[in-house]
This record gives structure tokens, sequence and C-alpha cells, in this order.
């Protein structure tokens, strides 16, 4: 992912998997595309619209997209199933409020993630799949 990194926002990755979609809101919830930045591999793939996947630049834009809302992510972990350095994420998630247009957002969705753990023993998302199995 090609985003800036030196300026965001700390973002302290965790140990355990489980904890994982904590951290992502935590950094989402900065507002800063740099700390988001943070809880993903560097060659991580994001799904921001079923069938649509995206790396690199591309990703770091889609992230801005969802960023520019305004509004928290309020994150649900369903089930976590961890298999050595890779772990499998089922998280309910919501994004709700009024947007910078004034109009109401609701944006809702069951993620099916993938999250590598690191050789410094940190947990990262490797795909980011938030609204799961919805249809292209």
């Amino acid at each position: 992912m090609s985003i800036e990194r030196d300026h965001a926002p700390t973002v302290a990755l965790t140990t355990d998997p489980r904890q994982h979609p904590a951290v992502f809101a935590a950094a989402f919830n900065t507002g800063d595309a740099a700390a988001v930045a943070q809880v993903y591999e560097p060659d991580a793939v994001f799904v921001p619209r079923p069938g649509t996947p995206l790396t690199g630049a591309a990703l770091a834009s889609a992230t801005a997209d969802f960023l520019a809302l305004g509004l928290p992510i309020e994150v649900r972990p369903r089930h976590t199933y961890a298999a050595g350095d890779l772990a499998l994420l089922i998280v309910d998630w919501s994004i709700e409020g009024t947007g910078p247009d004034g109009a109401a957002v609701r944006l809702a969705g069951t993620a099916t993630d993938v999250a590598r753990r690191g050789p410094d023993g940190l947990w990262r998302y490797a795909v980011d799949n938030p609204f799961g199995t919805a249809a292209a």
C-alpha cells in the first residue's frame, strides 16, 4: 500500500487476532487514512464493493472514501478462527449518522476478513472484505 505512514496517529496493533477488528475500528475512528493503513499488510486486498478487490493506491483511495463520511465505525466480532499465522474473522459492522452533506448514512455488513500474523507477532489484514458474501 502506498500510503504515507510517517505522520499517522500511532495504532497499537495486537498479538491476539480476536482483537484485530477493535484495532481496525480504533484506527478508522481517528479519521486518518495513514492510521488505517497500519492495520493492513503492504500487499493487502480491500473489497469496498462486492466483486471489486483493490490494492495499493486504489485501496488507499477507497479507504479515504469511507473516512470522508466523517462517521465512526462500530464492529462486533462474531467468529475468529486462527490456524498458525492466519485467521478468518467474521465481523458485523456499521457506520451510521449524518454525513457531511446532511444526509442520513447507514452502512452495515458482515465482513469476512483474513488476517496474518507478521514476523513481529502482530496481526494485520491480508484481505478486508466488509460485505462478506454479498452478491457482486
